[in-house]
């Protein structure tokens, strides 16, 4: 079964309630911009990893052959960098829709970092399949993802083109993700 979570999204959050609304990417909303946004800038949260533990049943993989792609784990002490977009509420029926396979909304405080390299603490919007949807894969090496990684393609296309897209995108952030700095050094010895 396919975890679509469009509806249960769309009655979490009506969004009503920001100012300004605040979308944080760590994955492929990073280097996968297919939205309009008002602003964006380079970000991070606090207490999360980012791990790839998370199946794709239908961008990077099929449901006979999901593929894995990221999201997040809390982590006490732990910092995850991504980018944030000012987006309007209209957005998130695309964006729900994008992130339907198990990733739910949730509230953080997110910390951008202006031109001039200040911080500036905002309420932002996050999604993250967490182990409790049934497209969850769950925690292994990162040799044991790199090799299911190599093996899966979905509509998107290669699992393996998510990773390095997103191990490169994250370079050009001046960031490095150790959890996918290895799964792609394995991977590199696989294809």
């Amino acid at each position: 079964m396919l975890a679509n979570t469009v509806a249960q999204n769309q009655s979490r959050q009506t969004l009503e309630h920001y100012d300004e609304i605040w979308l944080f990417g760590y994955g492929s909303l990073i280097y996968k911009v297919d939205f309009p946004y008002l602003e964006k800038c380079p970000a991070y949260i606090l207490g999360w990893q980012r791990r790839f533990w998370q199946g794709s049943h239908d961008h990077r993989g099929t449901p006979e052959n999901p593929g894995r792609v990221a999201t997040l784990i809390a982590q006490a002490g732990s910092r995850c960098d991504g980018m944030a977009y000012r987006v309007t509420a209209e957005e998130f029926i695309h964006l729900d829709h994008r992130e339907k396979n198990g990733y739910l909304r949730h509230e953080v405080p997110v910390f951008l970092i202006n031109e001039s390299g200040q911080q500036v603490k905002k309420l932002g919007i996050i999604y993250i399949a967490d182990e409790e949807n049934s497209a969850y894969l769950g925690e292994d090496s990162e040799e044991a993802i790199a090799a299911h990684i190599a093996n899966c393609r979905g509509p998107s296309g290669e699992n393996s083109e998510y990773l390095i897209m997103l191990d490169e995108a994250l370079a050009e952030l001046g960031v490095v993700d150790p959890h996918i700095s290895q799964i792609r050094w394995h991977l590199s010895n696989l294809i």
